[in-house]
């Protein structure tokens, strides 16, 4: 029987070139295994690069510095670096970065030498693929002995909304926009919805935000989604929560084309612009999975199980195209362990203490269970709470309103988890992350000195607060 290095034109194929396909197909040259790689666009990067993660962290970051908003603490609401912002001034700085990132994945792919193929990829059978060249040069097929699947998602589109890209848009539409509207609808608060909707408001956009839930992103600690609803309010977001839509017309008056959204209640809301955020698709329907054997769903996404094998064991699925929870930074790890797997190679990782990073305006981090968890597992804790107003390094940057929670078991003070709103949250998690995943307790922060002024003073004030909060004396445990 042959095997499998002379069976098969590879050893590995990737299709798709985001986060999860890029640090798969590495992966596989890394182990020294034939690697190939399949990318329908003309630039590599999929949706994270192009009008996903990058694009829209990117846009986050010019909003703030041009909004003057981090500023406003010192210098008043009305303070502002640039006095008309425009969509020009916020995308240069966007494509600066995603032609960066575009090139330093070209070069990862190719310093490894994994092949790069432009082409559009579907399964011919379970292990050969036929490649249409989308320069529209002519097709071929080719065989693989491990086949991964990371083509990412697209904007979820109801075929009732009138999406034209100019009125009414999907996020990502977002990016060809040629200027600010005055007024914008979000239907839809989950995380992509809630990011857009304060970055909107931040630079003085009237946002409504709608979402059929009772609060803002469930799956976040209630007490730092609370915070968030707060913050939004502030920045004059209107939002309609517990409503549902019940259609979207686009309608012109004397000041031209605008979006008038009927909802279930009765209520009207009629702005410029609306954002239909409802979820996204798995980018899945032009890749015949059924000659390959396989089924998606009815959201295109594809059932994997915990190494990522589909229902054909050879195939594998990783990144935005499983689901849940969609983030670059666990997509690019499922890359890899399917790979470790593939090709029998010792691999570990905790999925269940990755971070999770939502970058809206304050930002959003967490790593391991949240008080709601907690409490519907029947596990004593205690919580330990500081605000950035009582850190200096809060005062210093302006930035009074943050929070950071440590939640940890009453009995063994070993550190459960830790939610974070504020500035640099998405980078201030990871010390927390540490301590959660050596089982550390929370005297650890306790008996750790924090160079001053920090935002990291915040994990010792947490840790007195919750000590404190059981009566006990602190400066003994530390990490076991």
């Amino acid at each position: 029987m042959p095997s499998p290095r002379t069976q098969y034109d590879y050893d590995l194929f990737v299709i798709g070139s985001g986060p999860a396909g890029q640090r798969a197909a590495i992966q596989a040259a890394k182990l020294n295994r034939r690697a190939g790689l399949a990318e329908k666009k003309s630039v590599l990067g999929g949706v994270s690069v192009n009008t996903g993660t990058i694009p829209s962290k990117t846009l986050r970051e010019a909003v703030l510095d041009l909004s003057g908003y981090r500023e406003r603490q010192f210098y008043g609401l009305s303070h502002t670096v640039r006095q008309r912002i425009t969509m020009e001034d916020l995308l240069a700085r966007v494509d600066t970065v995603i032609r960066h990132e575009i090139d330093v994945t070209r070069h990862q792919l190719l310093r490894n030498r994994v092949e790069v193929l432009p082409a559009n990829a579907a399964f011919l059978d379970p292990h050969t693929i036929r490649l249409d060249n989308v320069d529209g040069s002519g097709q071929r097929s080719i065989t693989a002995a491990h086949i991964i699947v990371a083509t990412g998602t697209e904007a979820t589109r109801d075929p009732h909304i009138p999406f034209d890209g100019r009125t009414v848009l999907t996020s990502d539409d977002i990016l060809r926009l040629d200027q600010l509207p005055r007024t914008l609808t979000v239907i839809g608060a989950g995380v992509i919805g809630c990011e857009y909707a304060s970055m909107f408001a931040a630079l003085g956009v009237r946002v409504t935000l709608i979402d059929t839930r009772p609060r803002l992103l469930p799956f976040v600690d209630a007490e730092i989604a609370d915070t968030l609803a707060y913050h939004l309010r502030e920045n004059r977001v209107t939002m309609r929560l517990g409503e549902k839509v019940k259609g979207v017309e686009t309608i012109e008056d004397e000041a031209g084309r605008k979006v008038r959204i009927l909802l279930d209640s009765g209520k009207q809301i009629i702005s410029e612009k609306a954002l239909y955020s409802i979820g996204r698709t798995g980018n899945t329907s032009k890749l015949d999975l059924e000659k390959a054997g396989l089924e998606p769903d009815s959201r295109g996404r594809i059932a994997v199980n915990g190494h990522y094998q589909t229902a054909q064991p050879h195939i594998y699925a990783v990144g935005d195209v499983i689901g849940f929870p969609s983030l670059a930074s666990t997509s690019m790890e499922q890359g890899r362990l399917a790979v470790c797997h593939a090709f029998s190679v010792p691999a570990t990782s905790v999925p269940e203490l990755f971070p999770y990073g939502i970058y809206t305006i304050p930002e959003i981090s967490m790593v391991g269970r949240n008080e709601e968890e907690l409490t519907g597992e029947g596990i004593s804790y205690e919580v330990g709470k500081a605000r950035y107003r009582e850190i200096a390094r809060g005062q210093i940057i302006g930035d009074t309103t943050g929070l950071l929670k440590l939640m940890f078991d009453t009995g063994s003070r070993r550190l459960l988890g830790v939610h974070i709103i504020g500035e640099g949250a998405s980078e201030l998690v990871h010390i927390g992350q540490a301590v959660v995943a050596f089982g550390g307790k929370v005297d650890y922060f306790v008996d750790t000195v924090f160079n001053y002024p920090t935002l990291a003073e915040c994990y010792k004030t947490a840790a007195f607060d919750g000590i404190n909060r059981l009566g006990g004396v602190c400066g003994f445990g530390g990490l076991e």
